[in-house]
């Protein structure tokens, strides 16, 4: 995740150079872009637990699920962020806030049916290790350039108006920030889904040691897989564009460079070679 977040970081610097260097307005841009970023920073979780038809549960109203994560947050030293419940068949969990003061955890009705309180108990950490690791302020973070690449390239024709009349060697600086726009853009895709893989390996982890059962983390991600396969394709399609929020990705035909979750067979993998560490007692040391 450093690794990726340094070359981020490259790609960016590497970026501004380009638009300064070409006389492009970088602070105007850089206003513009970072409105941009902060409204979906302080809307996203509320415009995604409207997506998904979730709302906030009451200890009353779910007492089981509101005592399983009180008492995860207490092992994982954690303040108990608010607890919500969508209403779908679809078998899946995510977790969304900017900190984790104001953090949301959600457990969706088809998840809650399918697994055994073992299996959910490892969900919902595997959710909690995404709030403890801060993971939406980060990949806001990543995505800020991004954005402003994608900027570039959808309003490009405005840009390149600004010193309209001023004669023809405008152009050439222009199609170069264009090209660099594009690099950049398709650069930070691809780094922002590497980053969004490896956050589900660290999130199983940190699920992995607050439970000491890797086993019933990687039991509840087979049947979650199994249960999404069976789903139609339309009762999926509601839930494409929040995908990398959730603990198994709705998208069927997604894999390699384009996915935001890594395969779940390496998933499982990892858990049940955490589980023979932790039954030989070296996982600690590791």
């Amino acid at each position: 995740m450093l690794i990726t977040m340094f070359l981020l970081g490259a790609v960016y610097v590497a970026f501004v150079g380009v638009l300064f260097a070409a006389g492009m307005n970088g602070i105007t841009i850089l206003l513009i872009a970072g409105g941009f970023a902060a409204l979906q920073f302080f809307t996203s979780d509320k415009l995604a637990m409207h997506a998904m038809g979730a709302r906030e549960v009451s200890p009353q109203e779910a007492p089981e699920l509101h005592a399983m994560i009180e008492r995860l947050c207490i092992q994982a030293d954690l303040p108990k962020p608010k607890v919500a419940v969508a209403y779908t068949e679809m078998p899946n969990a995510f977790a969304l806030g900017k900190s984790q003061k104001s953090a949301t955890v959600c457990a969706t009705t088809g998840i809650m049916k399918m697994l055994s309180p073992r299996e959910l108990e490892g969900v919902m950490a595997h959710e909690l290790a995404h709030v403890k690791n801060r993971d939406v302020m980060i990949m806001t973070i990543a995505s800020f350039f991004a954005s402003i690449a994608a900027m570039i390239l959808q309003f490009g024709f405005l840009f390149g108006g600004g010193h309209g009349g001023h004669g023809d060697d405008e152009g050439p600086g222009f199609l170069v920030i264009l090209l660099a726009s594009l690099a950049v853009y398709v650069l930070s895709f691809f780094l922002m889904m590497s980053l969004s893989r490896y956050r589900e390996f660290v999130a199983d982890r940190g699920a992995a040691l607050v439970t000491g059962r890797p086993s019933a983390l990687a039991s509840a991600l087979r049947k979650i897989s199994s249960g999404m396969d069976r789903l139609p394709e339309k009762d999926l399609r509601v839930a494409n564009e929040l995908s990398a929020f959730f603990i198994s990705s709705p998208k069927k035909s997604i894999a390699g460079l384009f996915a935001t979750h890594p395969p779940m067979e390496k998933r499982i993998e990892q858990l049940m070679r955490l589980e023979g560490e932790l039954q030989r007692g070296t996982l600690a040391a590791a």
